[in-house]
């Protein structure tokens, strides 16, 4: 099988971006800006056929004739290997993709049984010298580690999946390396390397800032189809890093900081994604609490409410966690009642949708309020 139909069958079959992981720490759902899900491979075409020679003796005749069948079936019996390995790889690929979920504590053994299926495509990957399919496979392994708590693994799993992007010609701008310099920085700010993530960051931001401003010093309507995706993935990824940077700017308590990147994120999102995006939503409740945080607690109450009200109308699934971060802000801005039945409210939902990270966070909102009433 030709390299590109391979190189084209994986693209189908697996995608860089993939979720998103975010630090643990915040009720807030992780965003996902981008990042297909697994498709059907389809079958792809093999062409064997043979020319007959025309002409000549009998002699020619058979000894063409017999080249060819000779030639013919090498080259099948070699085609047919390199497909089975193939068909293996992209197997292993789609089960342990069927097999990753973010609910690590409820399903651990599932995340075990993906890292298996591709340590497994890894050596096939090796084997056929598959680059596209080496960087997929380390990129995922990476992202199950980091899931699972093994930052050191993820590390360098993440910098082998560069190292092979670099090697194969992709350039430092590509969104793809970016995301992954992103986990990467994502990572160290969890591991306390504080250096490490600021530079990571930094060069995320300065990065994609620098080809968005490109993509915007052009005319909308000069841009081909594939030129405008490019333009909004590249604007949704920095979405995501300024809400990851923001994230860990608000652990540092440089609230300042991390409200102005929210507010930028927050821009990007409703312009590429919608005002009542999931993502929108969630972005206008991590503002409004980086509000909260600030003493601004009016501010914050009417960003978080208007979030409560669009999650409403469109079911978001998410619901619980918006009305969550409104109880707090309301606690906070000294109204009680209100509070207490918004976070309620939350409970009731978060366990409807067994959101069990949650519905501990709701318990314990509802309990410091139950000790300061009985003091």
């Amino acid at each position: 099988m030709a390299a590109a139909t391979c190189l084209q069958m994986l693209r189908r079959a697996c995608s860089f971006g993939g979720r998103v992981l975010r630090p643990s720490g915040s009720v807030s759902s992780p965003l996902r800006f981008f990042g297909a899900p697994l498709s059907r491979v389809s079958a792809v075409c093999r062409k064997a056929a043979v020319t007959s020679p025309r002409g000549g003796g009998a002699a020619w005749t058979v000894a063409a004739a017999a080249f060819s069948l000779f030639s013919s079936s090498s080259e099948e019996e070699k085609e047919k290997m390199a497909a089975s390995k193939e068909d293996e790889l992209i197997l292993l690929l789609k089960k342990a993709k069927s097999r990753d979920h973010p609910q690590l504590s409820v399903l651990r053994g599932e995340l075990e049984a993906a890292t298996s299926y591709l340590h497994a495509a890894a050596v096939i990957a090796q084997q056929e010298r598959h680059q596209t399919a080496i960087i997929y496979t380390y990129s995922q392994m990476a992202n199950l580690a980091y899931v699972q708590g093994h930052l050191t693994q993820a590390e360098k799993l993440f910098k082998a999946a560069m190292s092979y992007m670099l090697a194969g010609g992709m350039p430092q701008d590509d969104n793809a390396f970016v995301e992954m310099s992103l986990k990467l920085a994502t990572m160290y700010a969890q591991d306390d390397k504080a250096e490490l993530a600021e530079h990571g960051f930094r060069f995320c931001l300065e990065t994609l800032e620098a080809k968005v401003q490109k993509f915007d010093e052009r005319p909308a309507d000069q841009l081909t189809e594939a030129e405008e995706l490019l333009r909004k993935d590249t604007r949704l990824l920095l979405g995501l890093c300024l809400d990851s940077h923001a994230r860990y700017l608000a652990a540092a308590k440089r609230l300042a900081q991390a409200a102005a990147h929210y507010r930028k994120a927050l821009d990007i999102c409703r312009q590429e994604q919608g005002p009542r995006h999931h993502q929108t939503l969630v972005l206008m409740s991590d503002l409004a609490t980086i509000l909260d945080m600030q003493g601004r607690h009016d501010d914050a109450l009417a960003l978080i409410r208007e979030a409560v009200d669009a999650g409403r109308a469109s079911g978001h699934q998410d619901l619980h966690v918006l009305l969550a971060n409104m109880a707090a802000v309301l606690l906070h801005a000294g109204r009680h009642d209100d509070g207490v039945r918004a976070f309620r409210e939350a409970l009731q939902l978060a366990r409807r949708a067994d959101d069990r990270e949650a519905v501990g966070h709701i318990l314990r909102g509802l309990g410091q309020e139950a000790e300061q009433d009985a003091t």
